[in-house]
């Protein structure tokens, strides 16, 4: 089977790492891919999506797989261009990934289909986001495009607001966009994952990411500094409330909707004194959740994903590990805000019982490895408990190091009583 995953980063290093460990027997690429993906999966040089679809054409691809959102809704989509062409895709059409790369799209389909929400309003420029506000502290503001899990702020005051709304609005630090002013939900976050296929959807490991850059949720959001995953994490009783209240309304919803849906849905959750509700959908896994995922995913991904792109769901395909995943990032300086390339990274070879993902990574001249992105590496580790996979996790990253590195050290801990 000739697969091709689109990405190039630690969740698409997760991907393929699972799709190169199931049974079947494929030949892996990836696009634009890099230099630690390419020992798994062979880099396409192209020099666009339109060229994309032509070499997958030219080299008789059975499945491409969606690593990254932007391609999604990038020219005319990279799965509508797949199915022009005739090769399975799995990731959702560019008019149904329009509830990723529109938070006001989304919204408004939340509200259509009576999936509980916080309220919001969308906003076109400073005054009218100023005036949504209305001076109510905490407020939540999101950029309506994408922004790399960087385009959402947490204000607790006016100053904080000001400046995320010139950032935004002013500056257009994430470019052309509206916003949406928010309210604030308050509980414990959850990750949800299911495998849509047309009306049929196979809920994956629920997850718990970590998104701002200090210990005790403090500093500014980033891409995602850590995750945890287990079936643990979520009793039978709340995940089936999940799916009764806001997965099965929303993959009825694009039914209804006449939105074509072949591809991994991420629902991100705020578990509220008045029960779950959503705070956005991905369509794609999330990064690093997938990093924490993707070990406690056994059988075999690989045919599972070729024949739901194809519009068969077979979940016999696939069994989930019971235990606990722990994923830790370790970042460069400067990060969020910037980052720095070219320190070199020492102790990987010393990892021996965790996996290993390249998210911002290169090799230099020597042959080593060294930084080239803001979240650089995620360690991932498991065990039968919680703790036991904390502590495994944390001592295989101590053994490594580079200039500068940032790194949390209560992934696993907070958030969790005792």
């Amino acid at each position: 089977m000739k697969i091709l995953v689109v990405g190039k980063g630690g969740r698409e290093h997760a991907l393929i790492t699972a799709l190169e460990e199931s049974p079947v027997a494929t030949e892996l690429y990836c696009f634009p891919g890099s230099d630690a993906i390419q020992p798994l999966a062979q880099s396409v040089e192209v020099d666009g999506l339109q060229s994309l679809i032509e070499w997958m054409v030219g080299h008789q691809i059975d499945l491409c797989v969606a690593g990254e959102e932007s391609y999604l809704v990038k020219d005319e989509g990279l799965a509508n261009l797949c199915e022009k062409v005739g090769i399975p895709c799995w990731g959702p059409h560019k008019q149904s990934a329009q509830l990723e790369a529109s938070k006001e799209f989304a919204k408004e389909f939340m509200l259509r289909h009576d999936i509980p929400t916080g309220a919001a309003t969308g906003c076109a420029n400073i005054n009218e986001a100023r005036a949504a506000i209305g001076g109510v502290y905490p407020t939540v503001l999101k950029f309506d495009g994408l922004a790399a899990g960087k385009g959402v702020a947490v204000c607790e005051n006016e100053a904080s607001a000001e400046d995320f709304l010139n950032e935004v609005l002013v500056e257009r630090k994430f470019g052309a966009g509206r916003l949406l002013v928010e309210e604030c939900l308050v509980g414990p976050e959850v990750s949800i994952f299911a495998a849509v296929c047309d009306e049929e959807y196979l809920i994956f490991t629920p997850a718990r990411d970590y998104k701002r850059i200090g210990d005790n949720d403090e500093g500014p959001n980033t891409g995602g500094m850590g995750a945890v995953a287990s079936r643990q994490l979520v009793d039978a009783e709340t995940l089936a409330l999940i799916e009764k209240t806001i997965v099965k309304p929303t993959v009825d919803g694009l039914v209804k909707d006449g939105l074509p849906y072949r591809g991994y849905l991420y629902f991100g959750l705020m578990m509220t004194a008045a029960g779950p509700k959503i705070i956005e959908y991905n369509c794609r896994f999330g990064d690093p959740e997938c990093q924490a995922v993707m070990p406690l995913v056994q059988g075999d991904l690989a045919s599972f994903c070729l024949a739901a792109s194809k519009g068969e769901m077979k979940p016999d395909l696939l069994s989930f590990d019971e235990g606990w995943s722990v994923c830790l990032i370790l970042a460069s300086a400067g990060y969020p805000a910037s980052s720095r390339s070219g320190d070199v990274i020492s102790g990987l070879q010393d990892v021996d019982d965790a996996r290993v993902y390249h998210a911002g990574t290169k090799r230099n001249a020597d042959d080593q490895w060294e930084t080239n992105g803001g979240r650089v590496l995620a360690v991932v580790a498991g065990g039968e408990d919680r703790m036991s996979a904390v502590d495994l996790a944390y001592s295989e990253l101590a053994k490594i190091s580079f200039a500068g590195a940032q790194q949390r050290t209560d992934i696993g801990r907070m958030h969790f009583e005792g």
